[in-house]
């Protein structure tokens, strides 16, 4: 009786969590296994893959230029973006981390971006912002900059991309401040008491205290970025451009499978991508232990 009370108990377990693994099964595992075996194939989604073998990957590495240019592209886009979005979102979480009456309001405001940024019209509203006629050249131009060419000049393009990522610091910022609130006020005491000032406060605890919500958000935010496509889209209107000045990988690998129906080049350049994500992932958790501080740990 009591081994069937417990084979009733887990069959109930497993009849609660049957639609996650389902799902899972169905549109996560199963679709990779068919994206990996198609990355090894010449698919143009009306005929029948044909098995090349590891053609796809020597036309990427060696016969297409277009690819490393979105690679590197990526890479700015993300060893740029990422860092200075953290930055913004902790200098916000610490001005909001005050007693004011209105820190709730200004949270709100300061996560809207987050929820609305990746968004058809916020890429629309931020082409119109950085137009010839926008906003943004009317301040240089006042300023005496001048107009800048937003979308003839690749690199002014990609700062224009980069600046909507750092706009979309909400998540971070939240995040930061749950890590500030944690922060015991004693410790702030004690080291005034000790006469530090407010940047060696900083420095000394503040930092330190918070390194592992940075290492969180990092991680998090890096893999954010490496998927980033709906803005790069929206604002080249899918070219890429200027002189594929906004060509992010995911936006390249889009054209190839949709625009161009190399569904097995495509897949080939999902999996590379997969495998750069990991390998910095690795990275950032490899070197985690010499810069990220957990008091049960002693600092290590």
């Amino acid at each position: 009786m009591r081994r069937y009370s417990s084979l009733r108990s887990e069959l109930t377990g497993y009849a609660f969590i049957s639609p996650f693994i389902i799902g899972f099964i169905a549109f996560t595992l199963i679709p990779m296994f068919v994206s990996l075996y198609m990355s090894f194939t010449s698919y143009n989604l009306f005929t029948a893959p044909e098995w090349i073998g590891l053609e796809n990957f020597k036309k990427m590495f060696f016969g297409d230029p277009k690819y490393w240019n979105s690679v590197r592209v990526t890479l700015l886009y993300v060893f740029i973006g990422v860092p200075l979005r953290l930055v913004f979102a902790l200098f916000v979480a610490m001005i909001l981390n005050t007693g004011s009456r209105m820190v709730g309001t200004y949270r709100t405001l300061y996560y809207l971006p987050s929820i609305i940024g990746g968004s058809v019209a916020v890429s629309i509203m931020w082409r119109n912002i950085f137009s010839n006629e926008g906003v943004i050249n009317h301040v240089l131009t006042i300023i005496g900059i001048g107009p800048v060419s937003w979308f003839g000049d690749p690199d002014a393009a990609l700062v224009m991309l980069i600046s909507l990522s750092v706009w979309q610091f909400g998540s971070s910022m939240l995040i930061f401040l749950a890590g500030l609130k944690n922060i015991s006020p004693e410790m702030y005491e004690a080291a005034s008491v000790d006469g530090a000032n407010p940047v060696r406060k900083f420095f000394r605890i503040t930092l330190p205290l918070l390194s592992p919500i940075i290492l969180f958000n990092l991680i998090m935010q890096t893999i954010s970025a490496f998927m980033t496509f709906v803005p790069a889209y929206i604002i080249s209107k899918g070219e890429g451009g200027p002189m594929d000045g906004t060509m992010l990988y995911s936006l390249y690998l889009f054209r190839q499978a949709f625009m161009f129906n190399n569904m097995g080049y495509a897949s080939a350049m999902a999996w590379v991508m997969l495998l750069i994500v990991s390998l910095l992932t690795a990275v950032l958790f490899l070197t985690s232990r010499f810069w990220v501080f957990y008091e049960n740990e002693g600092g290590k």
